[in-house]
């Protein structure tokens, strides 16, 4: 499997270094300074020397982007599963869940962050209710692909809807849960560094973006840069590690993960 992962990322990672060495090359080539767009040597110096100041924040975004994802998890999975459960409560609740998603997470974080006093439970909310519907809609739907056959099997049999959810709806289900999962994983981390913005805006935060409004006041633009890329490793290594749970959660019986093997 390691080896497999090697080879999944060696492609990209020759494509990154390319990019970053024409990226190197074009800045000293036309002279750019640092302070309109630094090279990677100039980002990675500020990553080194301002290690002691960023690492506490990229752990502020990263434990408020995790609790997020927790949060979106739990709430969009029950409600998932109690609206297999009532169509009559889906068809009330589901389309204001949809109000939800599509209203920008930008224009409603300055209301949370007024409405809940304790910056870090407001952008906890922020970035649950972005990370939420993804779990919400996939495992509702996975809950309604069970095989019909096996469903009227099940009712001929006798069995509760207990036993039928347990050992029918959410096996059927966890496929489809667990590729929501991944999308919410990025969408918690983009929530938590959107209500950081508007909370560092307001002078307040501590996090990944919080640093970059500080670098862009400061004109240290490659600390603003290196911050940034805290933030995209941030989002790799989540995606990258819900992929590896799908994966595990998937190999031994379904499809997707089975070829991928192969």
């Amino acid at each position: 499997m390691i080896a497999a992962a090697l080879r999944w990322a060696a492609a990209p990672g020759l494509v990154g270094l390319l990019g970053l060495g024409l990226w190197e090359g074009s800045v000293r080539l036309f002279g750019v300074p640092s302070y309109v767009l630094p090279g990677p040597a100039a980002i990675a110096s500020a990553l080194r020397e301002d290690w002691a100041l960023l690492w506490p924040s990229t752990l502020v975004t990263l434990r408020v982007a995790l609790l997020a994802l927790l949060v979106a998890v739990a709430s969009g999975g029950l409600l998932a599963v109690l609206f297999a459960q009532s169509r009559a409560l889906e068809r009330a609740l589901f389309p204001w869940a949809v109000v939800l998603q599509v209203t920008p997470i930008v224009a409603i974080a300055p209301l949370i962050l007024i409405w809940v006093e304790d910056v870090t439970a407001a952008l906890l909310v922020c970035a649950s209710i972005v990370a939420f519907f993804p779990v919400l809609s996939n495992t509702a739907l996975g809950l309604r692909s069970a095989d019909r056959n096996l469903v009227e099997l099940f009712r001929l049999y006798g069995a509760t809807r207990g036993q039928a959810l347990a050992l029918l709806l959410l096996p059927s289900a966890l496929p489809f849960f667990l590729a929501g999962l991944r999308v919410a994983g990025g969408l918690a981390l983009i929530g938590a560094v959107v209500a950081e913005f508007v909370a560092g805006a307001g002078g307040t935060g501590a996090g990944l973006a919080f640093r970059i409004l500080e670098a862009g006041y400061q004109l240290r633009i490659p600390r603003m840069f290196a911050a940034l890329a805290l933030i995209s490793a941030l989002g790799i290594i989540l995606f990258a590690a819900l992929g590896l749970v799908q994966h595990l959660s998937l190999r031994q019986w379904h499809e997707s993960a089975a070829r991928r093997d192969g």
